[in-house]
């Protein structure tokens, strides 16, 4: 089957917010297929580099092969997350000009059904984003109980329907395991006493167990911890979300970084007022054209936000005020460990996690990256 030709969403917006010098430095932390990529190095010079980074092993490959012949970029197999470390490796820390980030499933990984993102094509029942680690979306669904499930489907899918296709998915996974992701399209349509008919039934479920399996969230989280040590005065950092969760941490983590620049009183006679917060918002387009999602409708959610990286430190913050989602990401990595303990005939631990507690990072068990390979990879 053809795919879809891949669409770089709010390609030129994007690549503006930027503002790529000639001989900077960039990192486009989620290649996918290389359509940001393209558009930076059309806008570099010969002394100008660009990193790209893609936990999908095919993107990596694709990417590779794409711009084998242009020295100025190299490609790193690692989840966003370990952003730190792959521009560690390039001795780069602080010299980052930019950092743009597209969060989310590809077209690419839509379009194959034999990854298991997509309810409209059946395939595998797999839905990981590293599709050479950790447990596919059928594996992971022997490990996890039923109120799990149904916070998972509520808060990362906002679905309102969550008990009862909770329910149904783990009671039929019991009797024998899905195995496609028609089966489970199938079953969740069942499940709800009613839906949107403009939208699949299983497009919030689809959604909330790829967030969950990939914790996306949680790599979200960690990746926008590093970011701010990794820029240069005056580097960019640019993110493009597709709904809501993504873009409210987005949002906050830059409200609470630029918060002293943006209350101080405009006659204040202050010389470097910028110095007092480590960060500033950019004022820029946050949604595609009318025309862009016309001809691209998988454009039509996109948020973008801006932020440039002034020369004030980096303060130390209150992290439950920058993300409020962190205790069930923690819920979900715990759970995962305890079933692949079990899978391998370890003891299931009897420690029940904290109701709350703050934001440390995480090791990540999708990723199968070791720091000391990454310039290899």
């Amino acid at each position: 089957m053809q795919q879809a030709k891949h669409i770089p969403v709010m390609l030129s917006e994007a690549i503006n917010a930027l503002a790529i010098r000639d001989n900077g430095i960039y990192v486009d932390a989620t290649a996918g297929a290389g359509g940001h990529c393209s558009a930076i190095l059309d806008q570099l010079g010969d002394k100008g580099r660009l990193l790209a980074i893609d936990r999908d092993p095919d993107a990596v490959a694709g990417v590779r092969n794409r711009f084998a012949e242009d020295s100025r970029i190299e490609v790193f197999h690692s989840p966003f997350s370990r952003i730190a470390e792959v521009v560690a490796s390039q001795g780069l820390t602080g010299k980052i000009n930019g950092i743009l980030v597209d969060l989310g499933v590809s077209s690419m990984q839509l379009d194959q059904p034999g990854r298991g993102f997509s309810f409209m094509r059946s395939g595998e029942l797999d839905m990981r984003m590293d599709s050479a680690h950790g447990m596919t979306l059928s594996q992971w669904l022997s490990t996890i109980d039923e109120y799990l499930l149904v916070r998972v489907l509520r808060e990362y899918g906002e679905e309102r329907h969550a008990r009862r296709i909770a329910a149904a998915i783990l009671e039929q996974h019991a009797q024998r395991p899905l195995e496609t992701t028609a089966e489970l399209a199938e079953l969740v349509a069942r499940a709800m006493p009613r839906h949107d008919h403009k939208k699949h039934p299983a497009t919030r479920t689809f959604q909330a167990l790829r967030i969950a399996l990939n914790d996306e969230l949680g790599e979200l989280q960690r990746f926008l911890l590093q970011v701010i040590g990794l820029l240069a005065d005056g580097g960019r950092l640019v993110v493009l979300s597709f709904h809501s969760l993504e873009d409210r941490i987005v949002k906050r983590f830059i409200q609470q970084h630029a918060k002293l620049t943006d209350e101080l009183p405009l006659d204040l006679p202050v010389i470097n007022a910028e110095r007092l917060a480590p960060l500033k918002r950019v004022r820029v387009s946050k949604k595609p054209s009318r025309d862009e999602v016309a001809s691209n409708p998988r454009s039509r959610s996109v948020i973008m936000r801006v932020a440039e990286r002034t020369s004030a430190p980096i303060p130390q913050q209150d992290l439950d005020q920058l993300f409020g989602i962190e205790e069930l990401t923690h819920r979900v990595e715990e759970q995962k460990r305890l079933g692949g303990a079990k899978a391998r005939g370890g003891k299931k631990s009897t420690s029940k996690p904290a109701a709350k507690q703050s934001f440390q990072g995480l090791p990540n068990p999708q990723s199968g990256i070791q720091p000391s390979k990454l310039a290899d990879c």
